[in-house]
């Protein structure tokens, strides 16, 4: 059975930077695409980066592009985002999803096609 646990969440002030993890279970990393999202009070969930099965080709939104990367660790099946220079306005529940095709993440990331889901992990970013 796939499942996502996502893990990493905190308060952190302006400038600061965060790691959270994604640990995947039922099935390899190299057999999924990931994608990050995350819903902030009052707004819609929106996509955050992705990476796609097979090519490992990212996409991103355009306000993370420079700040957001993500990386593997294939021993533990786990993927990071890591989060830099955090603005107030990062501030959100975050999690992961992933798709056993290559659909969901090409040069947009589409949230529908994501069918299995982590819980999310609260991120604040205040002073």
């Amino acid at each position: 059975q796939l499942q996502l646990v996502e893990s990493g969440g905190g308060l952190v002030q302006p400038g600061g930077s965060l790691r959270l993890s994604c640990a995947v279970s039922g099935v390899s990393l190299d057999y999924i695409s990931i994608g990050w999202f995350r819903q902030a009070p009052g707004k819609e969930r929106e996509g955050v980066l992705c990476v796609r099965k097979g090519s490992g080709n990212i996409t991103y939104t355009d306000s993370v592009k420079g700040r957001f990367t993500i990386s593997r660790e294939n021993a533990k099946n786990t993927v990071y985002l890591q989060m830099n220079s955090l603005k107030p306005e990062d501030t959100a529940v975050y999690s992961c999803a992933v798709d056993t095709s290559t659909l969901s993440c090409r040069s947009v990331i589409d949230e529908s096609r994501f069918p299995v889901w982590g819980q999310g992990t609260q991120v604040t970013v205040s002073s």
